[in-house]
């Protein structure tokens, strides 16, 4: 019964759209290393708790499906933000984050400008 359910998480996450934006941290990546590691023996796995296990699937297939989705559809793809569909993807991409990095601020570049090393400051004379 567990090569069952086995093949029927594998092919939940094979179906799991991937995003682009976020390779490898993507919500279908982390549930792809969550059978690997729920399922080390692969078909051979015993399971503890059949119940949870089904039931676990039963709601990853309906989030999957978009139940939800369609029995609550909304009236407009933003949030009360108003940031659009397009926008939320920029900003979780990631890129958004290494521009970011790229980019110093005012305090660091004033910082580095006018931090010296002990090496270039030249020692004071000792006073008399």
């Amino acid at each position: 019964m567990s090569a069952t359910r086995y093949r029927r998480f594998l092919k939940l996450c094979e179906e799991w759209p991937r995003d682009e934006y976020k390779k490898g941290r993507d919500l279908g990546t982390f549930l792809g290393q969550r059978v690997a590691s729920a399922f080390r023996e692969g078909e051979n796995t015993q399971i503890s708790d059949p119940e949870k296990c089904d039931q676990m699937y039963e709601s990853l297939a309906r989030i999957n499906g978009n139940i939800y989705r369609q029995r609550f559809p909304r009236v407009r793809d933003t949030s009360f933000t108003g940031v659009t569909v397009e926008e939320c993807k920029l900003l979780l991409s990631g890129s958004v984050q290494q521009m970011d990095d790229e980019k110093k601020g005012l305090w660091k570049t004033l910082m580095e400008r006018f931090s010296k090393s002990p090496e270039d400051v030249p020692e004071k004379a000792p006073e008399k």
